[in-house]
Order: structure tokens, then sequence, then C-alpha cells
């Protein structure tokens, strides 16, 4: 890092500039990426359900409607049933041919022809189903919104709603652009507010919005590369947003304390360069790396939505990392004291050796057990508030309750007899007993309302038979019905059973699976980058345990706000599913993870320094605080302002993202780090710094040590 720090200074021009020479180049196809990122990507591609979707398509050649449109019948003059009334047929008839006019739009099919069945009617008689299939060879975002924002609401007396996959997509993706733009329009001044109090000087306070734009704008072009190649979540956005504005903050905010503190210490600007590179350059790289690789175990999770935030989020922070250890020192000696210049605040800007860090560091460690016992009885009492969490999943409920496309989807739920949009559809092969008696058991089952064995002209082995279910399919009750199924016994060669309620169920099975090998890559990861940051096996350990605390309060706090629907006063209405969405709740985890290693190696940083320096456990953490204390807490608020921003989107699981991010940044800045750190390293003495000999050789031979 020490050489590192010298060819920056002697080629400040080629690092900045060739960095952000770069990053502008980028930007012709960054911002293409937005409209290439797609909504769902919850499902697990490698299960029995996406096994039935190729089966249906492939040998069935049934492609689900991409559009399901409801024309509600109620409110019409003429307020006779479908069946009964060829008025009402007339309107479906011609709507459906304007369906069918639009280009991309292959074919539409209605309640009439398809012969009328039961199943796209309503129980009332007076609202039913037209179909809209689109053609996989074009983009479906344009049609989709060009039927739904053409056709919702009045036809001739009648209402026209949009329900199905395409629709709420269509609404979640619009929902995000416009709530990024607010979000945005939140946090980019009162960032930029906190910034100046922290640094100071207006100067100082624009670097680190410069390196957040320019990750944010570098993991756009990334992302863009990846949507040429797989799906990538829209979602995605919101976390680069988020990380990059954040992150790029955090370590310039570190990088430009430090250089002012060389240059407070009497050095001329090239050698405080120099020492700001070797010194904070180097907990940079160290606390973005685990922040990356920490992102990288949402890798091993089969959804894409899951997957598209591994490769956003390990981008984002990768940039954020050049930027700040590369970019930033340079332009630091090329403006030596200048970055000092528009000062707001007279006072001397330079880092103190003593303070209100300092004093808070001693009184802990006076008291370690008492601070101990209250710290963690205080965690404790916020993750008992998790004891009666429930597992979900995403659908159109995320949108606000007066959403078009949850309205739609709340109709298919109150005015149709069981599930008719979300069937289980299941393969079997077997001889014709064995399907008799495998469809006379199934019909038998709880909340089965009815089973069908559709026919079929396909030559095939299988047989098609559809069941109609009383549960939403999303949801645990879901989830056990499937389970439920799965486990009829029967004398079938082969069951495969498949629909809404099983892409649920295997979206849920396909997280339970990674999470053991996800969990166990963080660990294993953050263990060793650690370790060579500190030669120490415990100081990881501790880590990983107090990260793990807080994120279990968190999880107690996101549980009994969103599950529950508590402070909508606060947070803004949102539809309660007696829930929480699994993939969301990964998500926070690993986010929130890795932010707070990023604080721990902050810290752990300065007292190491310290330590080195041949002073004792209680002096090292309380010099070490307080050279880091402000930055940790000025860092942590930021963050969480720039997360926070998101609880004010319209989308809930983006406001559960928003929300427990910031939640869980808040509190590893202030009870863990600030109040349960100096306490256990306190009570362990020398013991922080163990590690067995044969580690400590490698450590020392590797020059780590300096």
């Amino acid at each position: 890092m020490h050489r590192l720090g010298q060819a920056i200074v002697s080629h400040s021009k080629l690092f900045l500039f060739g960095f952000v020479g770069l990053i502008v180049l980028s930007s012709v196809w960054g911002f293409q990426a937005f409209g290439n990122l797609k909504g769902g990507g919850y499902d697990n591609p490698n299960s029995d359900s996406s096994k039935v979707s190729d089966i249906l398509r492939d040998e069935f050649d049934q492609d689900p409607a991409e559009v399901v449109v409801l024309v509600d019948l109620e409110t019409r003059a003429d307020t006779q049933k479908a069946d009964g009334s060829f008025e009402n047929f007339a309107l479906v008839e011609e709507l459906s041919n304007k369906f069918a006019d639009i280009e991309g739009v292959e074919e539409v099919l209605n309640y009439y022809t398809l012969g009328m069945p039961p199943t796209l009617v309503s129980t009332d008689g007076k609202l039913i189903y037209i179909l809209v299939d689109l053609d996989n060879a074009v983009p479906h975002a344009p049609i989709v919104a060009e039927l739904v924002d053409t056709y919702t609401g009045d036809y001739q007396g009648a209402q026209v709603h949009f329900a199905g996959f395409e629709a709420i997509t269509k609404e979640i993706n619009h929902t995000i652009e416009q709530d990024l733009i607010r979000a945005e329009t939140i946090a980019i001044p009162v960032v930029l507010l906190l910034l100046v109090l922290v640094f100071g000087s207006v100067t100082a306070a624009s670097l680190p919005l410069m390196v957040g734009g320019l990750a944010i704008v570098g993991s756009f072009f990334v992302i863009y590369v990846a949507s040429q190649f797989t799906d990538v979540s829209i979602f995605a956005l919101n976390l680069i947003t988020g990380l990059g504005l954040g992150l790029g903050i955090d370590y310039s905010l570190l990088v430009v304390n430090r250089f002012r503190e060389e240059r407070a210490a009497g050095n001329p600007v090239s050698e405080s360069v120099i020492n700001t590179v070797a010194s904070a350059g180097k907990t940079v790289l160290f606390s973005g790396l685990t922040v990356a690789v920490v992102m990288l175990s949402m890798g091993f999770f089969p959804q894409y939505f899951l997957q598209s935030f591994a490769l956003a989020g390990f981008t984002v922070v990768m940039i954020a990392i050049i930027g700040a250890a590369l970019a930033v020192p340079a332009l630091l000696n090329l403006m030596g004291d200048k970055v000092n210049s528009l000062r707001i605040i007279k006072r001397d800007l330079a880092p103190k050796e003593t303070g209100g860090w300092e004093k808070l560091a001693r009184f802990t460690m006076r008291r370690p057990l008492p601070v101990l016992f209250v710290s963690l009885l205080f965690l404790a009492s916020l993750f008992s508030l998790s004891s009666n969490t429930s597992f979900g999943q995403v659908d159109d409920r995320v949108l606000p309750a007066d959403s078009p496309a949850q309205i739609a989807s709340n109709l298919l739920r109150e005015r149709f007899e069981g599930r008719e949009s979300s069937p289980v559809e299941i393969m079997v092969q077997g001889t014709d007993e064995a399907i008799e008696r495998y469809v006379q058991d199934l019909s038998e089952v709880e909340d089965i309302v009815r089973v069908n064995v559709m026919p079929s002209d396909a030559v095939t082995d299988w047989t098609h038979i559809v069941a109609i279910s009383d549960v939403e399919p999303r949801s645990p009750a879901g989830y056990d019905k499937t389970v439920e199924i799965r486990a009829l016994g029967s004398d079938l060669d082969q069951v495969l059973v498949g629909g809404s309620s099983a892409y649920y169920t295997d979206s849920q099975q396909g997280i339970e699976g990674a999470l053991p090998i996800a969990a166990l890559w963080i660990f294993i990861s953050t263990m060793i980058l650690l370790f060579l940051f500190t030669g120490s096996v415990i100081l990881p350990i501790k880590a990983i345990l107090l990260n793990v605390l807080s994120l279990g309060a968190t999880l107690g706090l996101v549980s009994w706000i969103f599950q529950n629907g508590h402070l909508q006063w606060l947070l803004g209405e949102y539809s309660v599913t007696g829930t929480i969405d699994t993939s969301s709740v990964v998500m926070i985890g690993v986010v929130a993870f890795g932010l707070s290693m990023d604080y721990e190696l902050f810290l752990l940083s300065r007292i190491k320094e310290q330590h080195d320096a041949g002073l004792n456990t209680v002096n090292s953490v309380a010099y070490g605080l307080q050279r880091s204390g402000r930055i940790i807490t000025a860092a942590a608020f930021i963050l969480a302002v720039t997360f926070g921003a998101f609880a004010s989107s319209g989308v809930s699981i983006m406001k559960m993202l928003g929300f427990g991010i910031a939640i869980a940044i808040l509190l590893d800045a202030t009870v863990v780090r600030a109040l349960l750190v100096p306490a256990l390293m306190r009570l362990f003495g020398s013991l922080n710094w163990w590690a067995p000999r044969w580690m400590k050789r490698l450590y020392e031979k590797a020059g780590l040590s300096h």
C-alpha cells in the first residue's frame, strides 16, 4: 500500500482522470440498463414447478397468458350475467379484437371463445376473463404498457382491470422508478448537509459525493452487460444507489479524515497522501473486500432476484474501493490543503487525540459487565419480537392498496371460487387406473375445490391434471398445501407438482437449502479477511457473533413492524399479509452483515495502530474509538439516511429493505461499536490478539503486521 501511495503521488492525474474517464465512457451504455431489467425472479429455476412449466410449453404447447384482463360487467346499465346477455358478449368480443390488433399480441382468448367455462367467470356471473398471449420474440414491456395505459378503467360502462405477472411487473417497475427519484430527492440534500457538517467545508464534502456518484454510474454499466446474458432484477438499482452513495461516502470520509490527520502532524502533502493510502487505504481495501465477498453470498441462492443483488453489491463496492483508495488520494495530492476551501465551519478540522468518544470508551471499560448485560438485554428484547415471524413471498400486495394491479388481483381473490387464476398444475405418468385413483385421492384433500384431468391432443407420456385450491397460493398455507399434495401416496410412475403455490414452495425450499452454504461462505471469508487484517483469531469470531446479535435485533423489529402492520403512521400505508418476504430478509441480513463488518474494520484499524505502537488494551481501545468514533457515527448516519429514504417507497419490500438496513446500521454503530466492542475487548485483554503460532508466523511473514 505504501508503494501504491508513491505511485499515486507520481501519477496523480493518470489515476484520477483515468478512473473518471472510464466511468463517464461506460455511462453511454450504463443508462441503457433500465429497459433491460425485470421484475420477479423469486422462483427456483431447477425445481419441479419449473419442470411442469417446461412440459406444458414444450409438449402441450401451452404458454400461460402473460396478461390477464378482467372485465367487470356489474357497473353496466345492463347488469345481466355474462352468460345471458348478447350485449355483454359483443362488448367482450370488441375489446378482444382491439387487443388482438396491437402489434406484439399473439393471441387473445376470452370466456366466450373458450366455450364459457365456469373457471373464467366469477361466482356472481359478472366478472369474466380475457387472456392475452404475447409474442415471446419481442419485448413485452411496451405492449403491456399500451394495453394497461389505454384500456384500464371504463369501457362502455364496464370496468376493465389488468392482472397477471406482466401487469404486476409493469406496476412495480414504474413505482420503483418513481421511488428512486423520490428517494434521491430526499437523501441527497440531507446527505450533502451532513457531509458539510462532518467535513466542515463544501469542497471536502463534494469528494464523497463524486465517488458515490461514479460508483453508481459504473455499476449501471456492469448491470447492462449482465442483462445481455441473463435476467437481472429491477430491484438491483436500489441496492446500487444505496450502497454506491453510502460506501462512496464512507470510504472517502475515512481517507479525507486521515489526510487531514497527516497534515495536522506536519507532514508535507505528498507524504500525507502516501501515509493515507498506506493506512486508510488499507482499511478501505480490507473493509470493501469484506463487504464485497459477503455480497457474493447471495449468488448461492437459485433465485435471480438474489443473484442480481450479489452482482450489483459486489460491483458497486469494488468501484467504491477503487474510487476512494485511488482517485480520492490522487485528487488530494493535486489539491493539497485546498480540500478545506469553502469552509462552513471555522473550527479546527483536524481530528483530536481526546474527547467524548475516548471518555465513553473508558466509562464502558470501567464497567464492562454491566454494560455488556444491559446491551445484550436490549438486543435480546428486540430479537424476541421475531418469535412469531412467518415468512412469505412477493406478490401483488407489495404494491400500494390503490394500485390498479393490486385492485385487479383482489378481484380474483374475492369474486372467484377457489384460486381459479392460480391452479395447481400436476404432471403424471402411469396407467389409466393409477391416474384415476390419484385424482380421487387428490379430490379428497382438504381445501381442494375441484380436480380435472385436462383433455389434450398432444403426443406425450404426460397427463395434465389441474386442481383448484381454496388457499392463498404464495403463503405459508400454500406452502403446506403443496407439501401435502406432494406427499400423497400413489402407484404412478412419476408425479410433478407445479403452479403458483408450488413455485412459491420451491422458492422457499431453495432459500432454505442454500442458506447454510451462504452462511458458511460468509463465515469463512470473513474470518480469513479479518485475520489478514488483524492477525487475531479472537477478533473475527467476536465480530461475527456481535453482527449476528444486531441482525437478530433487526429481524425482530422488521417482523414486528411489517408482519403486523405497526408504524404505518410513520412509514406510510402498505398491505399487511401476516408474513414478511423471505428473499428480502436474506438481503437485509447479508447487506447489514457486510456493512457491520465495514464499521468493525474502521474501528479495529485505529485500535490496532495504537496496540502496535505499544499501548495497553484500555488505552488502545480508548484512543482508537476517539479517532474512529466520529467517522463511524457520521458514516453510519449518512448510510442510514441513504437507505432510510427507500422507506418512502410505494413498494412494501423496498420500504422494508430501506428501513431494515437503516436500523441495522444504526444499531451496529451505536450499541455494538460504542458499547459492546469496548466492553468485550476490556474483558478479553491481551487475548484479543491471540492466534495459533503457525498463523502468527504466516501473518508476520506476509508483512501484514505493518
